[in-house]
């Protein structure tokens, strides 16, 4: 009966809606591909709706999740929070509380989504690169100047520069600074080399 009340909710309001009678119908359904979020009752049919968290956090699965109860008490509360919920709402509720932590967990999970692509973006660029302008960009990001590159490696500086240029050109990043910023979010420093 809720699960149909909350689905009439959200249609009124032109958000599509999933609705699922337990944990392993949910498991059983593909992921979307667009910004979600999860709306569970922490007492379900089955494995109960922080079990369920917890399945989906081992299979690696991040979608935001607001969870709902009748029966919650600040343990279950810290709980749920401290494995990653959005949102905890008691029973009973008003409807635009609900809209409106749905709204930003959707917000949350958009910009997650978006983070991530930029993410493989750069590890598909990084990919891209010549062993010797992987690792001048990996000496470089991590401090060295030029001269202590070819230094290191045993080339003339100039050739140094030339690595660096094309790193960048690949990389596709504006400014050294930029360059940085990509190395840390895929974890490439010196040390990898």
């Amino acid at each position: 009966m809720l699960r149909r009340a909350l689905g009439n909710l959200f249609r009124s309001v032109d958000m599509k809606a999933e609705l699922f009678g337990s944990a392993a119908e949910l498991l059983d359904f593909p992921l979307p591909e667009v910004p979600c979020c999860l709306v569970l009752d922490v007492r379900l049919r089955g494995p109960s709706g922080l079990d369920l968290q917890t399945r989906l956090a081992q299979m690696g699965i991040h979608i935001p999740i607001i969870f709902m109860t009748g029966y919650g008490d600040i343990a279950m509360t810290v709980t749920a929070m401290k494995a990653g919920a959005e949102d905890f709402i008691a029973k009973p509720f008003r409807d635009q509380d609900l809209l409106d932590a749905v709204a930003a967990a959707i917000a949350k999970d958009r910009l997650r989504r978006r983070s991530l692509r930029k993410v493989q973006e750069i590890r598909a660029n990084y990919a891209t690169l010549t062993p010797r302008e992987a690792e001048v960009m990996g000496m470089a990001v991590s401090g060295l100047l030029n001269k202590q590159i070819a230094g290191e490696i045993g080339i003339s500086e100039v050739t140094v520069k030339i690595h660096r240029g094309q790193a960048m050109r690949k990389m596709q990043a504006r400014t050294f600074a930029d360059l940085v910023l990509m190395a840390q979010q895929i974890g490439v420093s010196k040390v990898d080399f």
